[in-house]
């Protein structure tokens, strides 16, 4: 059966949102060579910690200064160059806030489950401070869960009935082709109407239709889907952990 949800997102979760104890065995973080790193001072003193009050101005002034829309994802496997949406401002501006920071160079693909989607943002080694705040949900017709879709994790629904976005975990759809009726399954069930286009990416590329609505997709991949595929063959624990840790880098290049 195919699984037709992410949970909550950090690195301490059990897939049913049980807590586990965080392990902190140094002092730093490693880079996405696998290589020890120190944390840098200056790195923290860049990024100001949002709150739920304060998140919606703070990202919505920082994107009207800030217009990028183009990420590389570094990690030992190569990288994954993506596009951000700029019609899902919030999500925009929170990425490349974070990118920017360097606060995504502390993270790490965590959770990987093959012909579904790799997950990552977050780290037990972490030392910047984002905050404690979720982002409003922007999702949009035009924007579905097709294999490569960049998309933010969040709480699930009994706790989160507002589908606000989580502030940094997220995801990449690798997914696999669906049937039509499984599609208009989809369809019935959220209430959506595909467009012969994204039916047809669907039929022929695939995705997780599953997750439409529920999820915002804010941006996706352009380059280093062989990428993703590596990731997502890393063997894993019974909680879809990597066996073997894969940092990321992510850094905002101009188009």
């Amino acid at each position: 059966m195919k699984k037709t949800f992410i949970l909550p997102l950090c690195r301490s979760m059990l897939l049913v949102g049980c807590l586990l104890p965080l392990t902190n065995c140094n002092n730093g973080a490693e880079n996405a060579n696998g290589e020890q790193t120190a944390a840098s001072a200056d790195d923290e003193q860049t990024l100001e910690p949002l709150t739920e009050e304060n998140a919606v101005a703070k990202l919505k002034a920082f994107g009207q200064n800030n217009q990028d829309s183009i990420a590389v994802i570094g990690t030992r496997y190569g990288e994954i160059k993506v596009r951000l949406y700029k019609d899902t401002p919030l999500h925009r501006a929170n990425f490349v806030r974070l990118a920017r920071s360097g606060f995504y160079n502390q993270g790490e693909f965590y959770r990987v489950i093959e012909g579904f989607a790799i997950q990552g943002g977050d780290s037990d080694e972490r030392t910047i401070s984002q905050g404690s705040y979720k982002i409003p949900p922007e999702h949009n017709p035009k924007h579905i869960h097709k294999r490569g879709a960049l998309a933010m994790a969040r709480y699930g629904d009994d706790r989160n009935p507002d589908k606000e976005s989580s502030s940094h975990n997220f995801y990449i759809v690798t997914g696999e082709s669906v049937s039509r009726e499984e599609l208009l399954a989809f369809e019935q069930k959220h209430g959506i109407d595909y467009t012969p286009a994204q039916e047809q990416t669907y039929l022929a590329v695939g995705g997780e239709p599953g997750l439409d609505t529920e999820y915002t997709v804010f941006g996706e991949v352009l380059e280093g889907m062989d990428v993703v595929e590596k990731i997502e063959k890393e063997p894993v624990d019974a909680s879809d952990w990597p066996r073997q840790i894969i940092p990321h880098t992510i850094k905002i290049v101009e188009e």
